[in-house]
């Protein structure tokens, strides 16, 4: 019997349930590159390269949100299957990033539907036809503006479309029974964020965004976010997302006094820090520092 042969009986003779956590399979899967973990009742948390994904087995099949890559796709694909050999009953896409939407062509011909916001679709299309790798994707086939909502074993899930944000197709994906919420890329945790403006990105729109998700989710919520600064952290409260929300506020604030001031974007790019702001970390500050400017300026 191989490694994999010896890791699959394993993981079968452990139970479904728990097998990801479970010690042994951790330690026999600790070669591999990537990282997953249970978050609360079953929806569990899959890493390795590109934003977060999450994962639920219903008795339908499993729901998976967002893909990651095609390699790190299949990656996850391959260890749900070990862990219960059923189909793959949903898809959803927080938004149309590469590193959250290229990887759903590793489910095709194995998943009922593909969820998105219908902006979220579009943008895709866009940046497919515009890299000439339409051959590459597959498109959500379900679509929505407001709100999206479907009822799988025993879960509820829920998709909220608070506005533009990130870009203009941002959902966030709530596990009802469990609690737990999927925030996609309105949220980088302690980590300076992309601001999408090609995509419909408006950081004041996201602001306003953030308070509707505090107000719509309660405070024993579990926040699962697409990038952190630390990869421990993927996960967390509404701490985190008023920390975010802190500092989108305090970005538009410096900008704007900047702007006031007469500096030019080529100036205020330049800026190694934004003030009142000591937890953001990591490269992409000019990223944000620009999309500000040309936001508030109407500049492109």
């Amino acid at each position: 019997m191989n490694r994999r042969q010896f890791v699959q009986r394993t993981a079968l003779g452990i139970g479904a349930a728990s097998v990801v956590n479970h010690p042994l399979f951790a330690r026999l899967l600790a070669d591999e590159p990537y990282k997953m973990k249970t978050v609360r009742d079953g929806v569990g948390v899959f890493t390795e390269k590109g934003g977060t994904i999450a994962y639920l087995p219903t008795k339908e099949g499993w729901v998976v949100v967002d893909a990651q890559f095609p390699a790190q796709a299949q990656h996850l694909v391959d260890a749900l299957k070990k862990t219960r050999d059923q189909p793959f009953h949903l898809l959803l896409n927080t938004h149309h990033h590469g590193d959250h939407s290229a990887g759903n062509i590793a489910f095709k011909g194995l998943v009922g539907h593909v969820v998105a916001h219908e902006n979220s679709l579009k943008n895709q299309r866009t940046v497919a036809e515009k890299a000439k790798t339409e051959d590459q994707q597959l498109y959500p086939d379900v679509t929505f503006t407001a709100g999206w909502k479907q009822k799988v074993g025993a879960e509820r899930l829920r998709a909220y479309h608070f506005g533009p944000g990130h870009t203009n197709g941002d959902v966030v994906v709530h596990f009802e029974h469990a609690n737990v919420a999927h925030m996609g890329d309105l949220v980088f945790n302690r980590r300076y964020p992309f601001v999408d403006r090609g995509a419909g990105a408006n950081v004041q729109s996201w602001i306003a965004g953030l308070d509707q998700t505090l107000k719509t989710f309660d405070n024993n919520t579990i926040f699962v976010f697409g990038h952190a600064f630390d990869p421990e952290k993927i996960t967390g409260t509404k701490e985190d997302i008023k920390a975010f929300q802190d500092y989108l506020e305090k970005l538009l604030e410096f900008v704007g006094s900047e702007i006031k001031a007469g500096k030019s974007k080529e100036e205020v790019v330049k800026a190694t820090a934004v003030p009142g702001v000591t937890e953001w970390q990591g490269d992409g500050i000019a990223r944000s520092l620009q999309a500000a400017y040309e936001e508030l300026s109407g500049a492109n």
